[in-house]
């Protein structure tokens, strides 16, 4: 099977210019895509493209990763429904590392058809305003450019659109002529919605140098429950562990409605059709067991955290989903709870022992001592995942999870965490 027909039957190709299926069937090709440097970390709407272009690569074609250190301090308007605010270079500049340092993961840069990854920061800053007018707006009527999609919202809301966003597909466009002309680049890939600017960039190839370029765009990812992808409670889904930690990011993937599991299992992993088929009859045949989730949360965070970190995080979710603690780490234990309320003791408060009604009530489970006795009595409480049964009994280093934590459980859902501090 051929690549167009592998992005076909996992519903990747959303739209490809004439010829596209033909050429990159016969002939290996120099794709790129760009991912702006407009915050510190690439997050999981980016994942889909990033995906496509080791796709790309495992059948031979060379992949470009552009990081947009030039166009992030412009904005891209497409998707957008008001104006981005500027960031400074100082920012973009950050930004781009951290991104390029993503994007590492996933492309080969060795090999017979070595990975690239550049900045368009490179040569979009030294050029010159008015050769830029000269010799790339010269050829684009204004007709033209408002006749995009990303355009035409912004027109027709309340605050329309900037000349400096509105200028944007004119620098991506330049951005397929440099690499055409340095890197022999011959396709852009992205999202749907940068179909304009894409077909942008083939029309300047096509009116400078006179050569042949083509573009291919993906569907827009949605989910099910309406709301964005990518987007949680917390905020955004973030690839760097510094900001959404291998267990969130697990939980994401793990969380998928039974209604997009099968489509993220085509988009964002390496299976072959015939497992997704059977991970899509195990859903419908037993969809409580939540397999497919469960290998989709799998793959994805071992492609972006490794095997160990996942792991970690599914040791962690078994904890959080009633499996027994004492298999977990006290880095696990504190990563599922590290929302819960919690308490800080000294070593020396446990070392005689303390009542337990007592610490049921400073760690606000209840209200009093006698609040706390009746909660023990009626089997309520539970230190560990173990009932907890002497209203009288006392707590000390013992049941202490490596001497560090305590978890203390009231019915089945609301939990404290007691964090022994060491010396």
């Amino acid at each position: 099977m051929g690549l167009y027909n592998e992005l076909e039957w996992r519903d990747l190709v959303y739209d490809s210019t004439e010829g596209l299926s033909e050429v990159i069937e016969r002939e290996p090709m120099t794709a790129y895509n760009g991912f702006d440097a407009t915050g510190p970390s690439l997050h999981v709407g980016h994942l889909l493209p990033v995906v496509c272009l080791a796709r790309l690569q495992r059948f031979g074609h060379t992949p470009i990763a552009l990081v947009g250190g030039g166009t992030g301090l412009i904005g891209d308007p497409s998707g957008k429904s008001v104006e981005r605010q500027l960031l400074t270079f100082e920012q973009v500049e950050q930004n781009a590392l951290s991104i390029r340092g993503q994007l590492e993961r996933f492309l080969d840069f060795g090999g017979s058809h070595p990975a690239q990854l550049v900045n368009n920061l490179e040569w979009l800053r030294p050029l010159g305003f008015l050769d830029f007018l000269r010799d790339v707006g010269k050829h684009f009527t204004v007709n033209y450019m408002m006749a995009k999609d990303s355009v035409k919202r912004r027109l027709g809301g309340d605050e329309g659109i900037s000349f400096t966003e509105f200028s944007y597909q004119l620098l991506q466009a330049y951005d397929y002529v440099v690499l055409h002309d340095r890197l022999h680049c011959n396709l852009q890939t992205g999202g749907s919605d940068q179909w304009g600017n894409i077909t942008a960039g083939i029309d300047l190839i096509r009116k400078l140098r006179g050569g042949r370029a083509y573009g291919l765009v993906y569907p827009l990812i949605t989910n099910a429950a309406g709301t964005k992808f990518g987007k949680t409670e917390a905020g955004a889904v973030w690839l760097d562990p510094q900001l959404t930690s291998s267990f969130r990011f697990f939980q994401f993937w793990l969380n998928t409605d039974d209604r997009d599991v099968v489509k993220y299992l085509k988009f964002f992993t390496w299976l072959d059709r015939e497992a997704i088929r059977a991970l899509e009859r195990e859903t419908a045949a037993a969809p409580e067991r939540r397999e497919a989730q469960r290998v989709l949360a799998h793959e994805v965070t071992a492609m972006v955290h490794g095997v160990e970190q996942t792991q970690s995080a599914e040791r962690a979710s078994a904890v959080l989903f009633g499996s027994s603690l004492a298999s977990a780490t006290v880095e696990e234990i504190l990563t599922v709870f590290d929302d819960v309320p919690s308490l800080e003791l000294r070593r020396a408060q446990l070392e005689s022992g303390l009542p337990m009604a007592e610490l049921v009530v400073s760690s606000g489970l209840a209200a009093s001592k006698g609040e706390a006795t009746r909660l023990i009595k009626q089997g309520g409480l539970y230190a560990n995942d173990h009932r907890w049964l002497d209203e009288r009994g006392r707590v000390n280093l013992d049941h202490a999870i490596a001497g560090r934590v305590i978890v203390l459980r009231k019915g089945q859902r609301e939990r404290r965490i007691v964090k022994i501090m060491v010396p």
